[in-house]
């Protein structure tokens, strides 16, 4: 009997231009959580996506329990007891929580399907592992932290013993990824194996057994993860040392460029209004954070701001310039930049190039014009500089096809875009998430380099490292309203936690 319960042994995959994956071998032991560390674009979701079945490697053996085996699509890997949380969730959002579970392995009898089997086998499941979620919601009407579960639900309703987690932390609240960590060590204590993809350090020193690293579709090496360092590990990753904490100097706020003026936003949950008349400025040339667990109205305040929803009252002005009931065209010739929360809905046309998608609100500028029509010379050769400025990495440089791409790059295109405006105003929301610490570095980087060049920066985030290391003041809110302002030089975490947990508040001036 073998070692390990999968071995990956030699694995290439490519693709036109790019070689994925070069000769890479990853070997999992039953009953440990094994991580998979890499850069954006290293190649990690790739290498997955070959034990899932989604994609055919050009050469390479999969084993299982010492066995080779051949995966040609993810009805083989299930067959194998493999199972996949994506990082993009493969959901139907007008189906219900169960019948996503059951999706492609509905129980029937004589053709006509046996729902209440299977609901009984779904609460089981929840009760079991702790994965409460209503089996008659909507995908559509539940928060993303819900949808995982789903996903986790549908991977145990199948019996999988082998989890595969691709970036499982990228959109959770802290609170969501510490039970995600429990219900993982959880599946270990059942003898089920995971390998687990992620950019975050510190979730692989706390949960991992082993990390094998990879970096530019090369394996890297496996480290035994009790006896080494996140700095080693990032070094290991990014070939560098990489530095943890913003270099910044003291903020020197110049005049207001923004001034919200109580904004009430409706809800489209609940009967309840998401914000309730929130009130406050920013100037020039500071970073203020609007920190809170996820849920609270960051998201509808955030797209009353950019123009993605029309406020009940209230009023918000760029630089004394009324931009309430403006179009999002309006607000960003008013020089306001949107790095979104959700890349996919609101800051990618997936099926457009990745030149056209750095051009997106700009093409109409007369440097890309030719004659009225769009002069793709010039969009291309704009293009370059970005992903050479920003390290975007894609197959086909700015011919890639966004949807092709990686997600860390992006998010990396869509914070070029955005900054490259040259905004008096920059919404950042979560805007280095599922990215890699050499990224997150960078941005951060660039976060503080448009503050010392004059702009205005709302940073909206879940990270509350982020929100210590980038704000130079920070806002709090609890059930859509701001419960307190801090200075991040004096506040702790646990006194921000109990603001956004709704325990204590203070009048914000």
């Amino acid at each position: 009997m073998s070692d390990y319960v999968i071995e990956m042994l030699n694995i290439t995959k490519e693709f036109p231009g790019i070689k994925a994956n070069d000769n890479i071998t990853l070997q999992l032991r039953k009953g440990e959580i094994h991580a998979l560390l890499g850069e954006n674009g290293a190649g990690k979701s790739t290498l997955m996506s070959v034990l899932f079945g989604l994609y055919k490697a050009e050469s390479g053996i999969i084993k299982k329990n010492g066995e080779p085996v051949e995966i040609r699509n993810p009805n083989d890997a299930t067959a194998l007891g493999i199972g996949m949380v994506h990082q993009h969730f493969k959901l139907v959002e007008v189906f219900t929580v169960l019948e996503n579970i059951i999706l492609g392995t509905e129980p029937n009898k004589m053709g006509f399907l046996r729902k209440a089997e299977a609901r009984k086998k779904v609460s089981e499941l929840s009760e079991k592992y702790g994965l409460h979620a209503d089996p008659d919601a909507k995908i559509e009407s539940i928060t993303v932290g819900m949808q995982q579960r789903v996903e986790i639900l549908k991977m145990l309703y199948r019996d999988n013993d082998i989890l595969i987690f691709d970036e499982p932390t990228a959109v959770l609240t802290p609170q969501e990824i510490e039970e995600l960590m429990e219900i993982m060590r959880g599946f270990t204590k059942e003898g089920k194996s995971i390998l687990f993809i992620t950019h975050k350090l510190a979730e692989i020193m706390a949960v991992a057994d082993r990390c094998t690293v990879l970096r530019k579709g090369k394996y890297m090496g496996t480290v035994e993860v009790g006896q080494t360092t996140k700095e080693e590990l990032s070094r290991l990753m990014v070939g560098r040392d990489v530095s943890f904490i913003a270099d910044k100097t003291p903020a020197s706020p110049g005049e207001v460029v923004l001034e919200v003026s109580g904004i009430t936003v409706m809800s489209k949950l609940h009967k309840n209004n998401a914000v309730k008349s929130v009130s406050f400025n920013i100037k020039a040339g500071e970073i203020v954070c609007l920190a809170g667990i996820d849920g609270n109205g960051q998201t509808e305040f955030a797209h009353a701001l950019t123009g993605l929803e029309k406020p009940v009252s209230g009023s918000i002005k760029l630089k004394g310039l009324d931009i309430t009931y403006a179009t999002v065209r309006q607000r960003s010739e008013a020089k306001l930049s949107h790095i979104p929360e959700d890349r996919h809905k609101h800051g990618l046309v997936l099926d457009y190039t990745l030149a056209e998608n750095l051009v997106l609100q700009r093409y109409r500028e007369p440097r890309f014009q030719n004659r009225g029509f769009i002069d793709f010379n010039a969009v291309h050769e704009y293009s370059d500089k970005l992903i050479e400025q920003y390290d975007i990495r894609s197959a086909n440089g700015s011919y890639s096809v966004a949807r092709s791409m990686s997600g860390g790059n992006q998010q990396k295109a869509i914070v070029a875009r955005e900054i490259d405006k040259d905004p008096e105003l920059l919404v950042a929301i979560q805007p280095t998430r599922g990215m890699d610490v050499g990224a997150i570095e960078y941005i951060h980087k660039q976060l503080v380099a448009r503050r010392d060049a004059g702009s205005a920066v709302l940073l909206i985030s879940l990270e509350l490292d982020e929100v210590m290391n980038l704000s130079d003041r920070i806002l709090v809110m609890y059930e859509g309203e701001i419960v307190g302002e801090f200075d991040p030089e004096t506040v702790t975490i646990q006194e921000l936690g109990l603001y956004m947990a709704g325990a204590a508040r203070r009048e914000v001036s």
